[in-house]
């Protein structure tokens, strides 16, 4: 999958018509988003809650969150979501969307390595 059919942004960011369709990778809604500014919920291909907490709470480091966030991709319901994203950016460009503050440490940017390498 060509990298640039797929880009990573906050979701708190400004939607911007190079955007394509804006595809939100969080398990729960963010706050203060309204659902016009999403295309598309793949709930699934969030962290999982506990894998979440343990990684901001300092138990798990970021080479163990993104250890176990890429095998959660495995996930029945995640592969199907997966097909989704890749689907979607055949026909054009698609932005992953999270709430993450810090760009390198988020599973966005995992998420579109995982997307562009296979």
């Amino acid at each position: 999958m060509a990298s640039s059919r797929i880009a990573i942004k906050r979701v708190y960011d400004e939607a911007a018509p190079a955007d394509g369709t804006r595809v939100l990778i969080m398990r729960l809604w963010p706050r203060g988003i309204r659902k016009d500014r999403v295309d598309v919920w793949l709930r699934e291909l969030g962290p999982v809650v506990e894998l979440l907490r343990a990684f901001r709470g300092g138990t798990v480091d970021w080479a163990e969150y993104r250890r176990r966030y890429l095998a959660g991709l495995r996930r029945p319901e995640a592969t199907a979501q997966l097909a989704e994203v890749q689907r979607l950016a055949r026909a054009g460009r698609v932005t992953l969307l999270c709430g993450c503050p810090d760009e390198q440490r988020c599973h966005r940017s995992l998420l579109r390595g995982y997307l562009t390498k296979r």
